[in-house]
């Protein structure tokens, strides 16, 4: 039998969003027994998404970001974050054209790809006047770090 999914949510001032999402989240993924080197990539989906929702959800003014880490099934968890700014999906951001030469190319940009190579799922919905991301991970490592070390 499946272990029973477990929740954790959390609503912050958009000031202090990345930091507290981060650590927030790299807690819900210890807990679920991912390894060091998953945690670390959860770190990176959750500082990367936050700070795309501060900067193009909103702005110079001030929000809230709210995320809501859920275990699935204990070997997966569903990170879904959430904002009140205009529509935005991250997820239909154009991928960065990486045949220019860095000197002639755009800064940033890379931070989508990132994300899309660290998680196993995402999708976006708008609903109310909400923009709502779901990203599933799974617990074993992207990047080829080791599945065995917490």
């Amino acid at each position: 039998m499946a272990a029973p999914a477990t929740t954790g949510r959390m609503a912050v001032p958009t000031i202090d969003a990345v930091a507290r999402c981060t650590e927030f989240a790299a807690a819900q993924a210890r807990q679920a027994g991912f390894s060091l080197a998953r945690v670390t990539e959860v770190e990176l989906v959750v500082e990367e998404v936050v700070a795309n929702i501060c900067r193009h959800s909103y702005g110079e003014q001030p929000g809230e970001v709210e995320l809501c880490c859920r275990r699935l099934d204990g070997s997966k968890m569903a990170l879904e974050f959430i904002d009140y700014g205009p529509p935005f999906d991250i997820l239909a951001s154009p991928a960065p054209d990486l045949s220019v030469d860095l000197d002639q190319r755009d800064i940033g940009g890379l931070g989508v790809p990132m994300l899309r190579a660290l998680v196993d799922q995402a999708t976006y919905r708008r609903e109310d006047a909400r923009n709502i991301l779901c990203v599933i991970v799974h617990a074993t490592p992207r990047l080829g770090g080791d599945a065995g070390t917490t």
